[in-house]
């Protein structure tokens, strides 16, 4: 009977360690992202990310994003990707257009680790909303709207957080719906 009790209190004990590591690292995109890793380490494991991946692998930011930061990215989707107009990401992915995809993905990162709260906070300050300057020069709003971060880029349109604070060993990583775009 001890062992049966042992052996239960172990499973037990397991569980509750493996609950508390899915807790510590979220999953997206189907796999868990650890907070020890880069973001890029996490990022291509995302089965959500791939279209990211692609773009990030072309317009050379794979170092960037793998260096020390801290970096907030805000990373679509890519169903956020699919609401572009067609032929949108195949054109982007061609080498004559690397400037403009390299300013498209740096309006997504800011250069500083930044969690939704911080973010939300700051809104707060501000009358409820605050703007966000991007490595790539864009200038997003963010407004926490029915309990949700909003970001709005320079053309309007709103990209809402579904996944907030996914912690890197270099920044942090924000799921959005929608690829935000600079205003020229």
């Amino acid at each position: 009977m001890t062992f049966t009790f042992r052996t239960l209190a172990a499973a037990l004990a397991l569980s509750t360690l493996a609950g508390a590591a899915l807790a510590d690292n979220p999953m997206v995109g189907g796999a868990p992202m650890y907070a020890t890793k880069n973001i890029v380490q996490n990022a291509v494991n995302s089965k959500d990310h791939t279209t990211l991946v692609a773009a990030v692998k072309a317009a050379g930011l794979v170092p960037t994003l793998e260096s020390k930061g801290p970096f907030t990215v805000f990373a679509p989707t890519n169903e956020a990707f699919a609401k572009l107009p067609a032929g949108t990401v195949e054109t982007l992915l061609k080498p004559e257009n690397h400037d403009t995809l390299v300013k498209i993905l740096t309006c997504h990162v800011l250069p500083a680790a930044e969690t939704a709260a911080a973010i939300e906070s700051a809104a707060m300050q501000y009358g409820g909303s605050v703007q966000l300057n991007t490595v790539g020069g864009c200038k997003l709003i963010a407004t926490k709207k029915d309990g949700m971060l909003e970001l709005k880029d320079e053309k309007g349109d709103v990209a809402k957080v579904t996944i907030a604070d996914v912690m890197q060993s270099n920044g942090v990583i924000h799921v959005i719906d929608t690829v935000l775009l600079p205003g020229n």
